[in-house]
């Protein structure tokens, strides 16, 4: 199977992209937004792939532009290793990606941590298929102080919310992934976004968190981001939000507290 076109195998307990869509494709190598707790950019540094300081520096992957995209069974969940961003060559390969998917009549969820101009050209171009196109905006917290240490290149608050609601005022499937929850109290975001959700809020914890090669003005954070995703924490906020309608809690969190 290409490399760039993911079938997950069938397991029990998905996790990750499976949670989500049967499929995922990808486009790009490396990612500009350069998140701390990037699980993409922490494989490439596994396996010799990258190192922590290149991996902003994205590459197209012409094979994976050029090559032809069929219909396939289930969903496609576009970009999952990358994000998209208005750079021309990037943004002209992941335009070209993302037409062939919708021409050949796929289902496709758009993950993205949103730039309002990306989602802006993607309505213009690809309005037509908004009914086989959904949204999933990544917001993970209101706090723009935590933004900018975790996701250092990533869009603030406002340009993600600027987006969610153009994108819902425009009559697409929308949906939002808290993942991680950098708040120590993620229900506060959940009431901003649930109104412009259409389909469902996912809330996950990071699940990589260094404590070693830290910088002493970095600290802090690591120590409160342990906080939030203490058992008991967890907990709370499971029972708090269990009843609403649109939350779905990633494994990651349903894993770490025993439910099925």
């Amino acid at each position: 199977m290409d490399q760039h076109l993911k079938k997950p195998k069938m397991k029990k307990i998905t996790s990750g992209t499976r949670e989500w869509a049967d499929y995922n494709v990808n486009c790009i190598d490396g990612c500009f937004n350069d998140c701390r707790y990037c699980y993409a950019k922490l494989m490439a540094n596994r396996f010799g792939r990258t190192k922590n300081k290149s991996w902003k520096v994205m590459r197209v992957r012409k094979d994976a532009v050029v090559k032809n995209y069929g219909l396939l069974p289930g969903r496609v969940m576009f970009p999952s290793s990358h994000d998209i961003f208005d750079f021309p060559l990037i943004e002209k390969a992941c335009f070209i990606v993302l037409e062939k998917l919708l021409k050949s009549g796929n289902h496709v969820l758009l993950t993205t941590k949103p730039r309002f101009s990306i989602i802006q050209k993607i309505d213009k171009l690809f309005n037509k298929y908004k009914e086989r196109l959904q949204f999933r905006f990544t917001i993970t917290s209101y706090n723009d102080e935590l933004l900018k240490f975790w996701e250092p290149n990533a869009p603030l608050f406002e340009e993600r919310m600027e987006s969610l609601k153009y994108a819902f005022y425009r009559k697409y499937k929308t949906s939002v992934s808290i993942e991680p929850f950098l708040d120590y109290n993620p229900q506060v975001l959940v009431k901003v976004v649930e109104h412009y959700s259409t389909e469902s809020i996912w809330i996950g914890k990071m699940n990589y968190i260094p404590r070693h090669n830290i910088h002493d003005d970095e600290v802090l954070f690591y120590n409160e981001i342990r906080k939030n995703y203490e058992t008991n924490h967890l907990k709370d906020i499971y029972n708090d939000l269990k009843d609403f309608p649109k939350i779905r809690f990633k494994d990651s969190i349903r894993i770490k507290l025993g439910i099925k």
